[in-house]
């Protein structure tokens, strides 16, 4: 169904996805990810050495991307390392070249126990890092069928 894979990570939903990924890169030769990984600092990135030995023996088949929320200077990290939040124009730089892109989102969410505060509040919970990845693909034209998400929160 596609030739690219788009793990969309925030903190621990890195935990599935990187099981997704070692697991297509064993059985699907052909299938090309990319790892677009967020969290606050590079302490807090789980599995970093782990991303970076797969993707030393896989270069030509993974790209891993961070994004730095609470760090304001990625430069020691790496080229593939930026800070702020994943936004459209990142997503954007990855679905143009792979027009084809299943894409994975896993992250906190809003959770019922929010939802329902807010709704008898009168008021609309503000998004979490799902509903924000799924704003930011609806208006870059990702067909909801392309994209399975997983929350927890």
């Amino acid at each position: 169904r596609s030739r690219h894979v788009l793990h969309l990570c925030a903190g621990s939903g890195s935990v599935p996805n990187l099981s997704i990924l070692k697991d297509s890169l064993h059985r699907h030769a052909r299938l090309r990810h990319t790892f677009l990984y967020s969290n606050r600092t590079w302490r807090d990135v789980i599995f970093r050495d782990e991303l970076a030995e797969i993707r030393a023996r896989h270069p030509d088949r993974l790209r891993v991307v961070h994004s730095l929320t609470r760090e304001p200077d990625p430069a020691p990290h790496g080229g593939d390392v930026r800070s702020g939040r994943i936004g459209p124009d990142l997503l954007q730089e990855v679905l143009s070249v792979e027009l084809d892109s299943l894409v994975y989102v896993c992250g906190p969410a809003v959770t019922v126990r929010e939802r329902r505060q807010a709704r008898a509040e009168g008021i609309v919970p503000a998004p979490r890092f799902i509903e924000t990845m799924l704003s930011h693909l609806e208006t870059l034209g990702v067909a909801r069928e392309r994209i399975k998400v997983e929350s927890y929160g």
